[in-house]
């Protein structure tokens, strides 16, 4: 099986580490990772601040870069270590190409995305779903509560797929965290627009996060780890933010530092 990662911004600024980490883990189970490197922005933080019309290109681009008739051959898959940015393909997406459609626009939207919308896979769904394994082959000796992000929630519905993973792996010990299903507070240009309310739902989370007596928090999108991450270490909590990849991708022979 040969895939795309679609690393999004965030990661590709912030987070490296867990792009890289998603490659190894999946080149561990024998797929084949491709990179395109003129991927850019899904378009979610202009869509989601009221500019739609200018978040088309950005959906184009996308098709662009990762639909049909590539030089290097059609996709699998494309896959992506974040909730979030999957949401927007795959529930948003649709919705641009329609708003095009009832305002007299055509259909061209609809067509470019077809391809690549019902393609597009969150990390944890295409282990599970598609991969069909849930026992990776890691080993992360450590006590880990998660955190289920808004959109993997609501939108995707992931429900208990990333716990399945967390669940197999070796030496880990998954503590539930009361409140799970409660928003961190991060939310994108939420947490600038509403600084005050966004920074005490962070708090509760992390409170919450340190009844568990974890060492680690862990979350399938770095938007929302870096909200909790930052609020841990203003409150100075003895804890840190992982992303799911990166535990699945530690081994007894290369593990996570």
């Amino acid at each position: 099986m040969r895939v795309a990662l679609f690393l999004t911004c965030v990661n590709d600024t912030l987070y490296p580490d867990t792009g890289r980490a998603v490659v190894k883990l999946l080149n561990r189970l024998g797929v084949e990772v491709d990179f395109p490197a003129a991927q850019t922005c899904c378009g979610q933080p202009h869509y989601n601040t009221g500019y739609r019309r200018e978040a088309e290109p950005l959906a184009t681009h996308y098709a662009d870069t990762f639909g049909p008739g590539l030089a290097s051959g059609d996709y699998d898959a494309i896959i992506t270590p974040s909730g979030s940015c999957a949401a927007m393909v795959r529930e948003l997406y649709p919705r641009m190409g329609e708003r095009a459609r009832s305002e007299g626009r055509g259909d061209t939207l609809t067509t470019a995305l077809a391809p690549v919308v019902p393609k597009t896979y969150e990390l944890t769904e295409f282990l599970v779903d598609v991969l069909k394994v849930t026992d990776v082959g890691a080993y992360y000796p450590h006590t880990v509560t998660y955190h289920p992000t808004c959109h993997g929630l609501r939108s995707l519905g992931l429900g208990d797929r990333p716990t399945q993973l967390l669940s197999k792996v070796k030496g880990l010990e998954l503590a539930e965290l009361p409140g799970a299903a409660e928003c961190c507070g991060f939310g994108g240009t939420f947490a600038v627009k509403n600084a005050d309310v966004s920074a005490a739902m962070g708090t509760d989370k992390v409170r919450n996060a340190e009844s568990t007596g974890a060492e680690v928090l862990c979350a399938a999108d770095n938007s929302c780890l870096m909200h909790i991450g930052g609020t841990m270490s203003r409150l100075k909590v003895g804890m840190r933010p992982v992303h799911i990849a990166e535990i699945l991708a530690a081994t007894e022979e290369e593990p996570l530092v």
